[in-house]
């Protein structure tokens, strides 16, 4: 997808087969329809982060990642501000993530958007399955606002103070 530069690209990635690992492309849909009258938003739903999308991140003003997290705790939301890896570590072919794809950008296209940020929904399951889990279906309403807040914020000037749900 070769993108005009956008204000906040929303980068979302999940398996909508393994349970909680489809918050991801849920939570893209969600900012697909709200953001739908928001020309400078442009919202993008992979099932996982390969190096073809390094060209729209770097054509975009900021960038929003959006994943689960199987680290995390089930149900908890967490935004953090995310820089492109270091390091002359090539980047795996097959599966990026949110540091690789930005360090990709910027080595391929020499550029960089001027803020990302990466929201992750901690995982309670990620056994087969379509439905979310307890935790994950109670934190939504919370990852919403959060991907809202993220957008206005990334849409209007660098990223900061953003609040985590832990």
């Amino acid at each position: 997808m070769n993108l005009t530069r956008a204000r906040c690209l929303i980068l979302a990635c999940g398996n909508t087969l393994r349970s909680d690992d489809g918050v991801g492309p849920w939570l893209a849909a969600w900012a697909q329809d709200r953001f739908r009258d928001e020309p400078g938003v442009h919202v993008v739903s992979r099932h996982q982060w390969t190096p073809e999308l390094a060209q729209d991140v770097s054509s975009a003003e900021s960038v929003l990642f959006i994943d689960c997290s199987a680290e995390s705790a089930p149900g908890s939301v967490c935004v953090t501000e995310v820089e492109a890896a270091s390091g002359a570590q090539a980047p795996a072919t097959h599966h990026l993530g949110a540091q690789e794809l930005l360090a990709m950008a910027h080595k391929l296209y020499s550029s960089l958007p001027r803020a990302a940020l990466l929201l992750t929904v901690g995982a309670g399951s990620l056994e087969l399955g379509e439905r979310f889990s307890p935790p994950v279906l109670e934190a939504i309403p919370f990852a919403c606002a959060r991907v809202e807040e993220a957008v206005a914020r990334l849409a209007s000037g660098p990223a900061s103070g953003i609040a985590a749900r832990e």
